[in-house]
């Protein structure tokens, strides 16, 4: 099997998922030198798709929906399903794609793919990542990585995005990025705690920004209230590329289990992922894969608040004291060796 392109799908409007599946074409390119990569997205995900030093093109996912897609002007030879999603199976199968892997989990798979791989997600112990990383068994390459050797798969790097416009970058300070909340997707960290940890950074060590949405203002302006010209607010001033940007010019982002966080990873940032610990939401399946990444998480098994937005004592327990000894020892290493 020596495929001349190869189109990865996860769900394309996220951006974790997204940055979770990037890995599957470092490995596809280690393969087979040469072979051109396609990568399902949206507009909205597209910044990050196009970042990645081993995808070749980008393909809308309603193109691909609607209309007959190529890949440097050749017809898809293959598809790979990181994610089971039956619309992209079943126009994958329609537009005839030689080569259709997916999970023999997914019964519309059993009708539309033909080359399987058994992958129970929901009992596995391994990450999100590594799970993508197994629907490439057909092709015979080493699907068994540790988290450190996939944050060395992502290709994306900080001079693929530009600094944001009109934003004031301090090079004297550590640059921090402060998201608080996550459109409802994991649990949250209490936003008195992320007072708490502003109030204790020394402010001419760090330069603090506060980002979120337009319409989570609401719900941060007590943060913004409490800490007042400690930070710089960009609260739903930033399109994605360039809030991508700003994360590309920082030296951290503390966040729990979001896309955001995910990037800053991937980047090589310090990202600082709070999360609780019941299953599936827990940083063993969804933390952020990085060589400066750190997960605070209590060390026990727990299932009493599994639904995002239900009260969690488990990640309310996290203190920002642990917080601040991390970021006091990044800066330490930034700035002092």
């Amino acid at each position: 099997m020596n495929p001349s392109n190869i189109i990865i799908s996860t769900r394309a409007n996220k951006i974790g998922d997204v940055i979770l599946s990037l890995p599957l074409a470092a490995l596809l390119k280690q393969r087979f030198p040469g072979i051109v990569i396609g990568f399902i997205g949206t507009d909205y995900t597209r910044i990050i798709i196009e970042a990645c030093a081993h995808v070749d093109v980008f393909i809308d996912e309603q193109d691909f929906l609607q209309q007959l897609v190529t890949l440097n002007g050749l017809p898809p030879a293959g598809i790979v399903h990181a994610i089971a999603l039956p619309h992209i199976a079943r126009r994958a199968e329609q537009l005839h794609i030689p080569l259709r892997i997916g999970t023999n989990r997914r019964f519309y798979h059993w009708l539309t793919c033909n080359r399987f791989v058994w992958l129970n997600r929901k009992s596995s112990p391994l990450h999100e990542a590594q799970l993508n990383i197994q629907m490439l068994k057909p092709f015979a390459i080493n699907t068994a990585l540790s988290l450190p050797d996939i944050a060395n798969l992502f290709g994306l790097s900080e001079a693929s995005f530009l600094p944001p416009p009109g934003v004031f970058l301090d090079a004297t300070k550590f640059k921090l990025i402060i998201h608080a909340k996550s459109g409802g997707s994991a649990h949250e960290w209490p936003l008195q705690h992320y007072i708490d940890l502003i109030q204790q950074l020394d402010v001419n060590h760090f330069q603090i920004f506060i980002s979120g949405t337009t319409d989570e203002r609401p719900a941060l302006q007590p943060l913004l209230d409490a800490v007042g010209d400690k930070v710089t607010d960009v609260i739903g001033l930033l399109n994605l590329p360039a809030f991508i940007g700003l994360i590309a010019a920082s030296d951290g982002l503390v966040a729990c289990s979001t896309g955001p966080l995910h990037i800053a990873a991937a980047l090589g940032k310090h990202a600082f992922g709070i999360y609780a610990p019941s299953r599936p939401i827990f940083p063993q399946r969804w933390g952020p894969i990085g060589t400066k990444a750190q997960v605070f998480v209590l060390e026990k098994k727990c299932n009493a608040c599994k639904k995002p937005g239900t009260p969690c004592l488990c990640i309310q327990s996290i203190q920002p004291s642990a917080i601040k000894k991390a970021l006091d020892l990044s800066y330490s290493q930034k700035f002092n060796g």
